[in-house]
């Protein structure tokens, strides 16, 4: 059955591939599923995989039978939240190194033999032939295979090359030995293989076919413990949901049974230490939840009855009961996994340019050696030196460079990405963080906490803060409106608990009123106690005309007939949000902010944070106009926000940022979804992303350079093929060991 995902008569689907070791392998797939009718194909060498849109009557059998029939496999993977295993290369290593320890331990003397005079005992020779057999035969029967799989197919790869030269070598040494002078007892093999050899059919080049051999695999094996490392954070990342869940049954029964079993609206318990199986809210108890495996926030958060949490946090407090409320390819766990997939995937555009090279590569190569070779044999170097530039020519040329430079920066910079909290959707995003010169933020939920909070209390003389807090917060707690549960929760965060109303009453658009602990209280606006012939003391007063015209709310309190003191609630701005601020500066940036709440309220919250450029009293639907503005007064825009009316700005922005903490429209719309609510992530993840670019870049001036510099040489008969298959090994590997630096990526905090 396709697992493969339907867009209007469109579908695609996601096949491994398996089978392919270089860039010229990816390449050809690539070009066979698309010379297919309907089908748009992206096969990435590095993740081994291909994401394919078709139509037109193509089924996924017809998109395997064309990869078989291009001389590879390819089956659909089990989907992200259910693979335990998704590194490339896993299944191949311990052959691979099988092949490499009897490629060095039988080599080395070979070589040894061949580059020191005082090893060259009498038929030396022969002892090296009865070495090297084994590594050109065994330990090089992977390339040997790959070239005669590819030749059925009337193809050339890396492996042709690989294979070609050293089973000339290997054939050209066996002729000398038999049939030439180096068979002879005494004969000495000087190691200077350069067109100034002409010295004819007496020398061997066992030592060059073992050597290449052992070079070239070693590269392949550092190459696939590397690609492994590359995707071990994706891995992590997959290996983070629970295995099984305690449900609750009818009655409180307790069941344990797979995660997989688990329904929407399923109840299940969860213990201290315990991994919450899904996404969910709580329904019961009260705890701290580690989330710092998806966001990267090492603080635990507190949640109680009615708050979400997510699958894959830990519970290091109390006993929870959860209701479901998404499972399986549903969860947060999954879908970060999606995206940091869809990344790895994606293709930058100087990447195709190395994609179109690494497709004639190896022909234009193969050309290359003959050409060398009839050059060398027309100026009268020697059968020898001439053979020895043409070898060196095929075993140095490497593709794998260039189709490893970009996926494997993106294996790493997205899998860093995914245990920080930052998620980036695709190589074109590294391109515009790049770019990007002002960044937009929205205020609510992206600057603020997006609630009303209790700020301050204001006193009359002699009045106890306590009391206050005690009387308001206890009458609050009976009401619903925001900016009581503001005053509620702010005293039971100071008091721990509230006594119980005796007699309440609402005021419409007033406030509230009712008897606490025999006390008549009031809370709410200055009119509501006006109503009662009160009047506020000149300090409090002073303080709440101060907060007003900062753009926060005043609530006046009384009772017993007299007011007493003022309460300061606002939308508070979130501690991390100055510190966020400054960093989005040093990165070259302009911070606007961007509000539909009027400019004293913004000016107050810019004021704040340090910003000073204010866009306030803007309706939902106009964002996006104010990005577009910004756009044609010729600024790159970044835009950070976290609600459904962010949604259209963030598209239009040349690069979005959605906070995780937001909608699902919002995260769907960005470019770089920032999984925890703070607004520091936003300057990490631009950092991160261009870092990325950066390693991408590095990688393919290296991967382009090194080719560029290498086939001149060899062909100018200025390398040994023994060299060139070391220098070749070292390209592949250090393209990869160059990403493999991206994990050290720490964020500024």
């Amino acid at each position: 059955m396709s697992t493969g995902t339907t867009t209007g008569t469109d579908a695609e689907v996601e096949l491994a591939i398996g089978g392919m070791t270089c860039a010229s392998c990816a390449a050809r797939v690539e070009k066979k599923l698309n010379r297919m009718d309907g089908v748009t194909a992206t096969v990435n060498y590095a993740t081994e995989k291909a994401k394919v849109s078709y139509s037109g009557g193509v089924s996924v059998s017809d998109l395997v039978a064309t990869v078989e029939a291009t001389g590879y496999t390819a089956w659909e993977p089990a989907p992200p939240a259910e693979q335990t295993d998704v590194a490339p290369g896993t299944d191949e290593l311990r052959p691979l190194r099988e092949r490499l320890v009897t490629a060095v331990v039988l080599a080395v003397p070979v070589v040894a033999m061949a580059m020191i005079p005082a090893l060259q005992f009498e038929y030396w020779q022969w002892l090296s032939l009865t070495l090297a057999a084994p590594v050109v035969t065994y330990a090089a029967w992977p390339f040997h295979k790959a070239a005669f799989t590819n030749a059925r197919h009337g193809a050339a790869t890396m492996d042709t090359l690989i294979s070609v030269g050293v089973s000339a070598a290997f054939l050209w040494s066996l002729w000398a030995l038999f049939f030439g002078t180096a068979g002879t007892p005494g004969m000495t093999h000087p190691f200077e293989l350069t067109i100034q050899r002409t010295d004819g059919a007496g020398n061997i080049y066992l030592e060059a076919a073992a050597g290449v051999t052992a070079f070239i695999l070693a590269g392949r094996y550092f190459e696939a413990r590397a690609k492994r490392k590359a995707g071990a954070a994706l891995r992590a990342l997959l290996e983070l949901g629970a295995k099984d869940v305690t449900v609750l049954r009818d009655g409180g029964r307790e069941e344990t049974v797979p995660v997989a079993e688990l329904r929407a609206g399923d109840r299940f318990l969860v213990r201290p230490g315990e991994k919450i199986a899904t996404d969910g809210t709580v329904v019961e108890g009260s705890s701290a939840v580690d989330a710092s495996m998806l966001t990267g926030e090492s603080v635990p958060v507190e949640v109680g009855s009615g708050d979400p949490v997510t699958g894959a946090t830990i519970n290091v407090g109390g006993r929870l009961v959860v209701r479901a409320t998404r499972v399986g390819a549903d969860t947060q766990l999954a879908r970060m996994a999606r995206l940091v997939e869809d990344a790895q995937n994606g293709k930058a555009a100087a990447q195709r340019l190395a994609d179109r090279i690494s497709a004639v590569f190896v022909p234009v190569v193969i050309a290359l050696a003959l050409g060398t070779l009839g050059f060398w044999l027309g100026n009268g170097v020697g059968l020898t030196a001439a053979f020895t530039a043409a070898v060196a020519v095929l075993v140095i040329a490497c593709p794998c460079a260039l189709g490893l430079a970009t996926p494997t920066a993106l294996m790493v910079g997205t899998g860093r990405g995914a245990q920080l909290g930052i998620l980036i959707k695709g190589p074109e995003v590294l391109e515009s963080t790049r770019r990007v010169d002002t960044v937009v933020l929205d205020k609510t939920g992206t600057v603020t906490t997006g609630r009303m909070t209790l700020l301050a209390v204001h006193t009359a003389e002699g009045t106890d803060e306590a009391e206050v807090l005690r009387l308001a917060g206890a009458l609050e707690h009976s009401s619903e409106h925001p900016i009581a549960r503001a005053v509620a929760d702010g005293a039971l965060e100071k008091l721990g608990a509230l006594p119980t109303p005796e007699d309440f009453a609402n005021v419409p658009g007033l406030g509230v009123q009712g008897v606490v602990e025999g006390h008549a209280v009031l809370v709410g606006r200055e009119r509501l106690l006006a109503d009662w012939a009160m009047r506020l003391p000149e300090g409090p007063a002073r303080a709440g005309a101060a907060a007003e015209a900062a753009g926060r709310t005043a609530i006046a309190v009384a009772w017993d007939g007299e007011a007493r003191a003022v309460l300061e609630v606002a939308d508070a701005v979130k501690d991390t949000s100055a510190e966020a601020v400054g960093r989005l500066r040093a990165l070259g940036l302009t911070p606007i902010l961007l509000t539909g709440d009027n400019e004293a309220v913004a000016r107050s919250v810019a004021r704040e944070v340090g910003i000073e450029e204010v866009i306030a009293g803007v309706l939902p639907q106009d964002k996006v106009d104010v990005v577009k503005r910004l756009q044609a007064e010729g600024r790159s825009v970044a835009m950070v926000g976290d609600g459904v009316n962010d949604a259209a700005a963030l598209a239009q922005a040349d690069l979005g940022l959605a906070m995780g903490t937001g909608t699902d429209a919002a995260i769907e719309a960005g470019d770089l979804t920032l999984v925890r609510g703070d607004l520091r992530a936003a300057a990490d993840a631009i950092r991160l992303a261009r870092r990325t670019l950066g390693t991408i870049r590095s990688n393919l001036f290296w991967a382009f350079a090194y080719n560029v510099a290498a086939l001149p040489l060899a062909a100018a008969g200025l390398l040994t093929p023994m060299i060139a298959g070391a220098a070749m090994a070292f390209s592949s590997v250090f393209v990869v060991g160059n990403s493999l630096r991206l994990r050290t990526f720490r964020t500024a905090g």
